[in-house]
């Protein structure tokens, strides 16, 4: 590998890189020289606005939580050692704890790419019956519970390189309730991931630990090297290098897998990875899904505003169905696209400039500053949420405009 090909692939692994590579596609937008989209600035305060009403009906006072993964449990599910916001008698700072939540952050969070609108599943605990990223949520938790990721019989509550290693295509299919008239998006697709992470966990012993390696030991790998204040770009990278291995067939760069990261024609190859886009959606929500944990640990992420938002089907598809971003031709809605694709890619982009826009809107109309309105509020209160709205009311199956051929891995 070259000097000039480390620093690119340092480089991609920022939060800067994603905010200054999609920008670079919103002033060519901006210029009309996008082949599928354009940008409508004057949607910006309508969207702005339904992101608010839709934040004041799910929290009205406006104190708004997190956007992880923590969220898509439910407070209800949750007890000991797996609480991030812990319990009355339990230790303020709780390493064991902490590990736990951390190893179930990382395996949900992995697991948590669409699943499509026909599956569901039935909470064996609670009888509901649960879609999408609730039902993914709470079936990697039921399953985290019995000891599915473990490879301790005495040590459920954890995920370990061997017990995901030894998962089959079988195991997955009674995770999540699979049947014939139950079918689930990507199924072999996180199963793959599933082991690469395993191999993973393996090979980094000073991040994970020897032996039966967790993510949950990526806790004192940390406080090690930072200490116990961690920058969210920091740890952005420390997860970007720890997993970039388990992304199957991506774009490398000097041998290295990238992970989301994505070519788009309008960007010119003038070094390596220059015509490279970083979105690290699914790393990003892990990055954020880790916070609360940490915190368990006594261990505090500072500067959250510098990741981004998630360019994700639920923020993408607030932007189209509100008019922010307009598609240039009746293939954008009428056909699906591979994650790889340039529309696709100009989407996602155009997505994440329009989330810190509308984050500053969302913020000076409640008159917050980004410290007590941190864009990790807005997507929870918030943006997601309003894609998720919007969609419902437009079709009724909930379905986002625009369709990706998903293989598990990316959204």
């Amino acid at each position: 590998m070259t000097p000039a090909e480390q620093a690119a692939i340092a480089y991609l692994r920022q939060p800067q890189a994603i905010r200054d590579r999609t920008h670079q596609l919103f002033q060519l937008c901006q210029a009309n020289k996008l082949e599928h989209f354009t940008c409508n600035l004057d949607r910006l305060d309508p969207v702005a606005e339904y992101v608010v009403e839709t934040t004041q009906q799910l929290y009205p006072d406006f104190d708004v939580p997190f956007h992880s993964r923590w969220r898509h449990f439910g407070p209800a599910r949750l007890s000991p050692p797996l609480s991030p916001r812990g319990n009355e008698g339990q230790p303020a700072v709780d390493q064991a704890s902490a590990k736990a939540q951390l190893d179930l952050a990382m395996v949900s969070v992995l697991l948590d790419a669409g699943a499509g609108s026909q599956w569901r599943y039935q909470d064996c605990g609670t009888h509901e019956v649960l879609a999408r990223s609730e039902g993914l949520a709470v079936a990697s938790l039921r399953a985290f519970e019995r000891g599915f990721f473990s490879s301790d019989t005495v040590s459920l509550h954890q995920v370990d390189a061997p017990g995901i290693q030894q998962l089959a295509i079988g195991d997955l299919v009674q995770v999540f309730q699979v049947r014939d008239d139950n079918p689930i998006v990507g199924l072999s697709g996180r199963l793959t991931l599933l082991h690469q992470l395993g191999a993973a966990l393996a090979s980094q012993p000073e991040r994970f630990g020897s032996g039966a390696a967790r993510p949950g030991n990526l806790l004192d790998y940390l406080i090690q090297r930072y200490g116990y204040t961690v920058d969210a770009g920091h740890l952005l990278t420390e997860v970007l290098e720890s997993l970039s291995s388990i992304w199957p067939g991506r774009a490398t760069l000097g041998g290295t897998n990238l992970g989301d990261v994505w070519s788009h024609p309008g960007l010119t190859e003038t070094g390596p990875g220059t015509n490279l886009v970083p979105f690290h959606k699914l790393s990003q929500w892990l990055t954020y899904s880790l916070v609360e944990p940490l915190a368990v640990a006594g261990v505090t992420v500072t500067n959250l505003n510098a990741l981004t938002g998630l360019a994700e089907y639920r923020n993408g598809g607030l932007c189209v169905d509100l008019g922010l971003l307009v598609p240039k031709h009746p293939g954008v809605t009428s056909q699906s696209h591979l994650p790889g694709s340039p529309v696709i890619v100009e989407w996602r982009a155009l997505t994440l400039t329009m989330l810190d826009m509308i984050g500053a809107r969302v913020q000076q109309l409640l008159n917050k500053s980004p410290e007590e309105l941190p864009l990790i509020k807005v997507l929870e209160g918030g943006t997601w949420a309003a894609g998720r709205r919007i969609a419902k009311q437009l079709r009724p199956s909930g379905v986002p405009p625009i369709a990706i051929e998903s293989d598990g891995t990316v959204f």
